[in-house]
């Protein structure tokens, strides 16, 4: 096959969350256990960090690979889902996984493959870790997919688990309550591992505590040893004075990511740092600087507060569920100055889409939109929805399209938001 044949396969062949949703998620590792089994389980053989967490995981698992990288180590990054192309997932010092590795791997996988009928995920999974290993990296970190207890990554025993928070997304698979879906994340947590928990909540921390005490495993609160304060803008960069509460000192860190919310996950990022130095990882503080305020150019991370252009002003960002939404608004009522406001959206319709349009100003312009996978929530029924929320405007089947009027309906200082989804995100042309 070639590569377009083999991603064809898999897209087509594979269920596949992205696109069709809770049908595609197996609630048990049967699957990726057998995989793995039938390529000598690579996943045994590779030293792994694993990060699980409601929003802020893949933004965390980046800049540790960036870190990581700058320290010197050979490091693979498993994150999903991908923006523009399928080879983001999978990375070993910030260079995709190679066409033909991919290939290969399914053509070695084809009987297995059609004897279990693994989801693409379960699959993707595999081929993850079966890459890895055959790239020989020195340390792999892994972003869980979906959860944590049940999610295809979980079969891993890692030198350091991390969660990076606890939010409402997928409640109809992690559960109704912030408790249910914090044991899902929790299921991460492994026998005698550490484990960083990035930004607490009272009404889960005390089920960290338990579930960490009944594995032995080490507990550390990010947010109770690292407070952020002082943030500014330098250009491209985010500045953040960071107070480390066990030695009483503050630093000054910078990052290649500019979203406000990144100072809560830097917080995660230094704790995490704090554990891997314990447990023998050997990272300076130039690797540290560098990894932080580089990242983008390392790892290639996209779609984090990712500014398109000035005057006016364009900005991206894969925000998809209410607290995500919500770090968005809050940082474009507190930093932007703008005559209007303009926010291209679309979402996908397993989310609580009526929930998360509240949070939306009713002042602003809209222009809605949806991705073309069968998991988008159609435009048109995410207008009506909007209506229902009090917010106005035009819809959209594309989301170039949606971009192209805006861009001719706004004032030199307006801003221009969109968000949503990924999936939204990926069809923008040219980013």
């Amino acid at each position: 096959m070639t590569y377009q044949q083999t991603l064809n396969y898999l897209y087509d062949r594979l269920p596949m969350f992205s696109k069709i949703g809770a049908a595609a998620y197996k609630a048990d590792l049967h699957n990726t256990i057998a995989l793995c089994n039938a390529i000598g389980n690579p996943q045994q053989k590779i030293k792994t960090i694993h990060i699980a967490g409601t929003n802020g995981k893949g933004s965390t698992a980046h800049m540790l690979a960036a870190i990581l990288q700058c320290a010197g180590y050979k490091t693979g990054l498993y994150t999903s889902p991908h923006i523009k192309d399928f080879r983001e997932r999978i990375k070993v010092n910030g260079q995709m996984i190679l066409e033909q590795a991919v290939i290969d791997f399914v053509k070695k996988t084809k009987n297995i493959t059609a004897e279990i009928s693994p989801s693409f995920f379960e699959l993707t999974v595999a081929m993850a870790f079966d890459y890895f290993e055959n790239q020989n990296c020195d340390i792999v970190v892994v972003e869980t997919g979906l959860g944590g207890l049940l999610d295809s990554t979980n079969i891993i025993t890692p030198i350091l688990s991390i969660i990076t928070n606890i939010g409402y997304d997928h409640q109809n698979i992690l559960g109704n309550t912030l408790q249910e879906i914090a044991m899902q994340k929790a299921g991460i947590i492994k026998q005698n591992v550490p484990v960083v928990i990035g930004d607490t909540l009272p009404e889960t921390k005390q089920i960290f505590i338990d579930i960490a005490n009944s594995k032995n495993a080490d507990l550390f609160f990010a947010n109770e040893l690292f407070t952020p304060s002082g943030i500014a803008y330098e250009g491209n960069v985010l500045v953040v004075d960071v107070h480390n509460v066990m030695t009483c000192k503050t630093e000054k860190y910078k990052l290649g990511l500019i979203g406000l919310y990144q100072s809560k996950n830097i917080c995660t990022v230094l704790e995490s740092v704090e554990q891997l130095k314990n447990i023998g990882i050997n990272i300076t503080n130039t690797a540290l600087s560098q990894g932080l305020q580089e990242v983008k150019k390392i790892t290639g991370l996209q779609g984090r507060w990712e500014i398109l252009q000035q005057n006016p002003t364009i900005i991206l960002d894969v925000a998809h569920n209410k607290d995500g939404i919500g770090q968005v608004l809050y940082q474009l009522e507190t930093e932007y100055s703008y005559s209007n406001l303009h926010f291209i959206l679309g979402f996908v319709k397993d989310k609580d889409v009526a929930e998360t349009l509240k949070l939306f100003p009713k002042n602003a312009k809209y222009y809605f939109t949806n991705a073309h996978i069968a998991r988008a929530m159609p435009v048109n029924d995410l207008k009506q929805i909007a209506l229902l929320a009090g917010l106005d405007g035009d819809a959209f089947d594309n989301v170039n399209d949606a971009l192209a009027n805006a861009k001719v309906n706004v004032a030199t200082n307006d801003v221009i938001m969109i968000c949503g989804s990924f999936f939204v995100i990926g069809e923008i042309d040219n980013i």
